[in-house]
């Protein structure tokens, strides 16, 4: 929309006074509700008006926004029946293109509601996509974190000799998890630092670790547990695998029915593609300055 325009939209909200509206027992889209040397503002049109507004907008009650909407319709209808038939060209061009763009985005819609999946389909989908899955590696650790290497292998050979890991965190680790007996649950591979997750994918279910260096201090690492991860559940994975369908199904729409036309494109042949850029050539003086 044009900066010399904006402060029609800016008129929604400005204006709060509510105008009387004709009462109708069965009003529709094509109900009118004003007039404008003779031209006709539609319950529809406000309809639409009312839906585009921006997301702040929309929990204003109706009944406020009823005489702002009708206000800036019949404001904008009578600007614009000021031009006569003066329309510029650009003007013309924007609104073939809006046009255009509507239209499009109606079709798509109208078979994406004609051509939805049914709950086979996505099941098929699903067992397609995960079929074989091989899961990424996941291990279950817990740690002891102190401060010095020597703490660390002093630590160590109380453990190997037979003092329980967990209660041995709870009294010496400084780490977080040590409340907890050094517990870390479950992570994969990219969540910890470099030098303690080489240590992990080294060790064997059961096994201490020798201490480990990082920015934190010395680690005891024991691996609990390793598994791959599992593929998700249909119904976590019904949102992903109805976008995809839908998306495949959208974009092969678009390549059937762009093939299907009768499309001539040698007009383009002959035009540098740098003239793209001239916006100038849109100015209400563009041609005077040609």
């Amino acid at each position: 929309m044009s900066k010399h325009l904006n402060f029609l939209r800016a008129s929604v909200i400005a204006f709060c006074g509510a105008l009387p509206a004709v009462a109708q027992e069965t009003p529709s889209l094509d109900t009118v509700v004003a007039s404008v040397n003779g031209e006709v503002i539609t319950l529809g049109e406000m309809i639409s008006v009312r839906a585009g507004l921006p997301e702040q907008y929309q929990s204003i009650p109706s009944d406020v926004l009823f005489g702002s909407i009708l206000d800036q319709l019949v404001q904008q209808t009578a600007l614009a029946q000021s031009l006569g038939e003066a329309i510029p060209q650009r003007v013309e061009i924007a609104l073939n293109n809006e046009r255009r763009t509507l239209l499009a985005a109606e079709a798509l819609e109208a078979f994406v509601l004609q051509n939805e999946l049914s709950d086979d389909a996505l099941r098929a989908a699903y067992d397609d996509k995960y079929q074989g899955f091989v899961g990424e590696d996941e291990y279950n650790a817990s740690h002891i974190l102190v401060a010095t290497e020597e703490e660390a292998n002093a630590i160590r050979k109380d453990l190997t000799g037979g003092a329980d890991f967990a209660e041995t965190a709870m009294a010496k680790s400084t780490g977080p998890s040590g409340a907890s007996g050094g517990s870390l649950g479950w992570f994969g591979t990219g969540q910890m630092v470099k030098p303690f997750e080489e240590s992990v994918m080294g060790l064997a279910v059961g096994e201490i670790s020798q201490p480990v260096q990082t920015q934190f201090g010395w680690h005891l690492i024991l691996l609990n547990d390793a598994r791959k991860s599992l593929a998700p559940s249909f119904e976590d994975a019904r949102s992903e695998i109805e976008n995809d369908a839908q998306r495949r199904a959208v974009e092969a729409f678009i390549a059937t029915t762009a093939t299907a036309a009768d499309i001539d494109r040698t007009g383009a042949d002959a035009i540098d593609p740098g003239v793209l850029g001239q916006i100038q050539l849109l100015s209400p003086n563009a041609a005077q300055d040609q």
